[in-house]
């Protein structure tokens, strides 16, 4: 019996992955993981429990037993809507926080690959190509300059409705950058047979486009 086939779309914040991604899985009909959205809900799960962002073993405790659900758009943690708290920069900064550590990554790593299901799966993160999927049917990486990066997501949270300052994304987005590229367990990165896209100056429509072909190139 044939194995699921994944398609892994990697690359930093802001870089379209995540739109890319749900476009995806919705043409073809398959599952959805997005790993960063676990990440989040582990770090609302610690606040909401009082778990110290810098105690690496209670993280990983509560990682392992983590009840989170992706139902169409939205993000469920144990049966609460968590989706607009997901979207804060504030939630991004502390799971960026709690995902150096390698006992929260490997206690979330088979959560992560259970998502591999009939008829295939569309995974979208930061190490999917290089630590989770590596035997992806297909890999790709985006990736965006980190000007072009934080205007997009002032854009979005302002539609959102929050009040922020580009200058202040500018600044979060660099640090969040260097902290995930740099750290030891899982660090942020093209996988050695990943095709990268440059979408800075590209629309979505665009991206999604050159995606698409390089599927249907690779199904050939």
């Amino acid at each position: 019996m044939s194995k699921p086939p994944v398609i892994t779309i990697d690359g930093p914040s802001g870089s379209g992955k995540g739109t890319i991604s749900q476009m995806l899985a919705k043409k073809f009909g398959w599952h959805l993981l997005n790993s960063g959205a676990l990440y989040r809900a582990l770090a609302i799960a610690a606040k909401n429990q009082g778990v110290s962002l810098k105690d690496e073993a209670q993280l990983a405790q509560l990682a392992k037993k983590l009840d989170v659900a992706f139902v169409a758009s939205s993000v469920f943690l144990s049966g609460k809507d968590i989706t607009k708290a997901l979207t804060l920069e504030t939630t991004g900064e502390m799971a960026s926080q709690i995902a150096v550590f390698p006992a929260v990554r490997k206690a979330l790593i088979e959560t992560q690959k259970s998502f591999k299901r009939s008829p295939g799966l569309i995974a979208e993160g930061r190490d999917m190509g290089t630590v989770i999927f590596p035997d992806a049917t297909i890999k790709i990486f985006l990736e965006a300059s980190i000007e072009e990066r934080a205007q997009r997501r002032y854009e979005q949270l302002l539609k959102l409705g929050f009040n922020v300052k580009l200058a202040d994304l500018l600044s979060e987005v660099a640090e969040r950058d260097l902290r995930d590229r740099t750290r030891i367990e899982a660090p942020l990165k093209a996988a050695d047979d990943a095709i990268i896209i440059d979408t800075t100056h590209l629309s979505i429509k665009q991206v999604f486009d050159k995606v698409l072909k390089i599927i249907r190139n690779t199904n050939r």
